[in-house]
């Protein structure tokens, strides 16, 4: 009995340090973004700073390095997230409610264009955004990023489209209400919590796209923040390593809040016991 204790002492610790070790390896970076923060000869070592200073966010806390690109960044994915949100309920709705021998061929295939690299495709649609007058402008790119996330938010908005019950609609029928009334008003307010992880999903993978925005905006009064990160990077291999991880908490902080203000909402789940009662 003894020897297997023990060996399960040594999995037990051996599983541990593992996850440690994985623990680690997320934290090391996140302390040295707010170590390097505020000092003002960060490198690329972490370090505890000889003299805390507030300088590195003085330095980008101006309209050219901050406040723009953050604007921009702002207005292009949230509308783009809107539109992919709006487009993806209406999409998910059919599949979700008729069945059809085409509903999980087409399923896979809109899972299948999820795994298709974006640089893949940036040589054509640069050049039909050149034919289309689209290119440098903040509405195409807008489209072109809610396309782009189209796919794995049908696939989502459908398995959580699926957990509300039929019934509700039937009742909503009743009441006079048609389809699309019954979709606003009755399904989405529902499925509350999967529209959130959707919306939170789409909008984190937006606003950490840099190649899209970098190809097909070419004003720097219309580039996001994503895009004017780059210009921390100086020649010759000098980065300036204070300001960057200033920029970088400021450029995560408005993620952090989204996910703040919805996070008790995404723990509550699903709750139609008594709407179905009722």
């Amino acid at each position: 009995m003894r020897p297997l204790l023990a060996r399960r002492t040594r999995h037990r610790l051996a599983a541990d340090a593992a996850l440690l070790a994985v623990a680690a390896a997320f934290a090391v970076p996140l302390v040295w973004l707010v170590l390097a923060s505020v000092d003002s000869e960060a490198g690329l070592t972490v370090r505890r700073p000889t003299d805390a200073t507030a300088g590195n966010f003085s330095s980008v806390l101006t309209d050219e390095i901050t406040f723009t690109p953050m604007l921009n960044s702002l207005l292009l994915c949230g509308g783009a997230t809107l539109l992919t949100i709006t487009c993806a309920a209406l999409a998910a709705y059919p599949l979700s409610r008729y069945r059809s021998r085409l509903t999980r061929p087409y399923l896979l295939g809109v899972l299948f264009t999820t795994c298709l690299p974006i640089t893949a495709i940036m040589v054509p649609v640069y050049g039909l955004f050149v034919r289309i007058d689209l290119i440098d402008t903040v509405h195409g790119t807008a489209l072109f990023l809610a396309t782009a996330q189209l796919p794995f938010a049908i696939w989502l908005m459908k398995n959580f489209m699926d957990g509300v019950p039929v019934i509700l609609e039937e009742a909503a029928w009743t009441d006079g209400a048609g389809r699309l009334q019954t979709l606003v008003r009755v399904i989405l307010p529902l499925m509350g919590p999967g529209l959130a992880v959707v919306t939170i999903y789409c909008f984190i993978m937006m606003w950490g796209n840099f190649f899209v925005p970098f190809m097909l905006l070419l004003t720097p009064d219309q580039l996001p923040a994503s895009v004017s990160i780059f210009t921390f990077f100086g020649n010759y291999g000098q980065v300036a390593y204070g300001q960057l991880a200033a920029f970088s908490i400021l450029y995560s902080t408005p993620v952090i809040l989204l996910y703040a203000l919805i996070a008790r909402r995404l723990g509550g789940g699903f709750t139609l016991g008594g709407a179905v009662k009722g």
